[in-house]
């Protein structure tokens, strides 16, 4: 059994991460605030673009190519995944989820045969895959000066993305990040970037027989338009990744630290017990030695 200062001192070492884990909770709540608040901000802007997309691919007809960003090489053998996670841990499950997420995108693609490259943004995303999949890597975005500030990032991967495919680099780039859902949920999940494709609920006008003349016409449109779609899906993704990790911690780091409560409940239990059988045993060591006199 411990002795009485080995269990004082473990309560003051548990006591001490409790103060921490409940810090790091309230912090966490107090970002979740901001995060959510920027995310719910930026989906009408992100539903109207992909609204206008879907519109104008409607109205070029059938048979008409469009950009390439919209039509594609004509091939899928390589695959460019963009794999995004937080730049932090102590936020439960939450990286570990898009990990497994890429990985089992990557034995799909693997298993049919195709070519499967790997842009990473957040470090913690880089870490869990590099022991199975560092000879796919080929960049990594370092968040960790964002700040919040993720609009030069999400422009900057947009560009990088659309210059690798012009490049001829990809056929197709998947984007896999967390969505976020509630407090308690979020939800990896596998957007495609390029080709772009709208969005299935994507409102479409009805013109009930009129006709729209685009001048210039709607190939040149989309050409104009279809990179920055691409910069407001990438934004997009970062601000719900941001939401669903400060989520996440908030969830871990309350349990933490009611585990702590517990533990140190536990503890205080023990070295009162132990304390009590001490304070008895002096006590019989006493009148055993009064009666021998």
């Amino acid at each position: 059994m411990a002795s009485l200062k080995e269990l004082k001192n473990r309560i003051g070492s548990v006591k001490s991460t409790q103060k921490i884990t409940k810090a790091k909770q309230m912090v966490a709540a107090a970002k979740l605030r901001r995060a959510q608040e920027a995310a719910d901000a930026a989906k009408p802007y992100a539903r109207r673009m992909a609204n206008v997309v879907a519109n104008l691919t409607a109205a070029m007809g059938e048979g008409a190519t469009g950009p390439k960003l919209l039509s594609g090489t004509g091939n899928d053998q390589t695959h460019l995944l963009v794999v995004m996670t937080a730049e932090r841990g102590l936020c439960g499950g939450f990286n570990a989820n898009t990990a497994k997420e890429a990985r089992q995108v990557i034995r799909c693609l693997q298993a049919d045969g195709k070519t499967v490259k790997i842009i990473t943004v957040g470090k913690k995303g880089r870490e869990a895959l590099k022991s199975d999949y560092a000879d796919l890597f080929i960049d990594h975005v370092d968040l960790s000066e964002a700040k919040d500030k993720f609009t030069p990032f999400a422009i900057g991967l947009g560009k990088d993305l659309s210059a690798r495919y012009d490049a001829g680099e990809f056929d197709v780039a998947t984007l896999i990040f967390s969505e976020f859902k509630n407090v308690l949920t979020q939800s990896p999940k596998a957007l495609q970037l390029i080709p772009a494709e709208a969005p299935a609920e994507a409102d479409t006008i009805d013109l009930n027989g009129s006709i729209y003349i685009y001048e210039p016409n709607e190939t040149e449109i989309l050409e104009d338009l279809l990179p920055r779609y691409l910069n407001t899906l990438v934004l997009s993704a970062m601000l719900e990744n941001a939401a669903g990790e400060q989520a996440a911690s908030m969830t871990a780091m309350d349990n933490a630290t009611r585990n702590a409560g517990e533990l140190i409940d536990s503890l205080t239990l023990q070295y009162n017990r132990a304390r009590q059988a001490q304070i008895t045993k002096e006590l019989i060591e006493i009148i055993s030695g009064a009666e021998a006199l």
